[in-house]
């Protein structure tokens, strides 16, 4: 009963859309994935990635690298089923070399994907990307968007900012993100995430003066949940053709677990967000947590399942990542 509220909640909010049509349609999958700390072996003198190298406290080996970028591989094209996702949106990559890699050097070279990353002041080098497969996403503009935080001092990742036209004709801007952490206790960094979340907003906003009929696609690592006040930022305003809907707002339905587990407890950090012209496309219920048993281990503290990490602390087990990717379906009619 729950899922069907939800599902007419969505197509109230979007009345076009194509669930129940009989028009040829494109499924058009969009995923996001926080893949964990995805370093190549090479020092940047830029950046503190000392303990992301093969003589670092973490012995970052080339067999350790090429093995996190197989398993990368594998959860994309897992959460794809027959087909990859036409976006994926990431955090904590590197650098190019990274995303050439992994584009070129495993089993999505034959995906035909191409990419784009910021250029941020993150202290450790890390950034976020979209990888989009050309066929289905053709790239118009990419921009590395710094946040204006109200500390001087304050070193994030960028908002990554791409727009590209889809099989409709329709132009698509997509927002990925990766807010400020949690690190130093969750009120202390919260002004943080608001100062990401408000410049997120305006950056929202301001597509509405460049696009007649704007089509916008948020998602990322927010580093909150959809409840909280950065969130809420993001979502809302008074203009009800500039408000976003959250595909994860009712992360808490029964039987519905979160995207990230931190001291035994699920949150749902990840998170994929709409404007109402882009989500008459959507297809009700198709927003999920991707987590097939491969990218689950047990919690032995606790007697249950938990993201299987590339580090548990500071011990390597060599799995795919701390967080689940989140992804969600869209069906974009096929012209004639």
């Amino acid at each position: 009963m729950r899922n069907l509220s939800v599902f007419l909640c969505v197509c109230l909010l979007f009345p076009d859309c194509p669930a129940a049509q009989e028009t040829r349609r494109q499924v058009f999958q969009v995923m996001f994935y926080n893949v964990e700390n995805l370093f190549d072996t090479y020092d940047d003198p830029h950046a503190n990635d000392n303990e992301f190298l093969p003589e670092g406290v973490r012995r970052w080996t080339p067999y350790r690298y090429y093995a996190h970028l197989r398993r990368t591989a594998k959860a994309i094209h897992a959460a794809g089923g027959w087909d990859t996702p036409a976006l994926v949106g990431m955090c904590e990559v590197e650098n190019d070399s990274v995303l050439i890699h992994l584009t070129r050097r495993t089993s999505l070279r034959t995906q035909n994907y191409s990419y784009c990353i910021t250029a941020g002041r993150d202290p450790r080098g890390i950034n976020v990307a979209l990888l989009y497969q050309e066929d289905k996403f053709r790239l118009l503009e990419c921009h590395s968007k710094r946040i204006p935080f109200k500390s001087k001092t304050r070193r994030s990742r960028d908002i990554l900012h791409v727009a590209g036209k889809v099989i409709t004709g329709d132009t698509l801007d997509v927002f990925v993100c990766h807010f400020p952490s949690r690190r130093g206790g969750e009120k202390m960094s919260e002004p943080f995430r608001l100062d990401a979340a408000r410049y997120l907003r305006h950056l929202c906003d301001s597509i509405h003066t460049v696009r007649k009929t704007p089509n916008v696609l948020v998602m990322g690592d927010f580093n909150d949940m959809p409840e909280d006040k950065s969130i809420q930022l993001i979502v809302r305003s008074a203009d009800a053709e500039r408000t976003l809907a959250n595909l994860f707002a009712d992360w808490k339905r029964p039987n519905h677990k979160g995207s990230y587990k931190y001291r035994g407890k699920w949150n749902q950090l990840d998170q994929i967000m709409i404007n109402r012209s882009w989500g008459r496309y959507y297809r009700p219920g198709s927003a999920q947590v991707f987590m097939p048993d491969f990218l689950l281990t047990g919690d032995k503290l606790r007697n249950r399942e938990r993201p299987f990490r590339i580090y548990n602390g500071s011990k390597y087990e060599g799995g795919f990542s701390d967080h689940l990717p989140v992804t969600a379906e869209f069906l974009l009619p096929v012209p004639r």
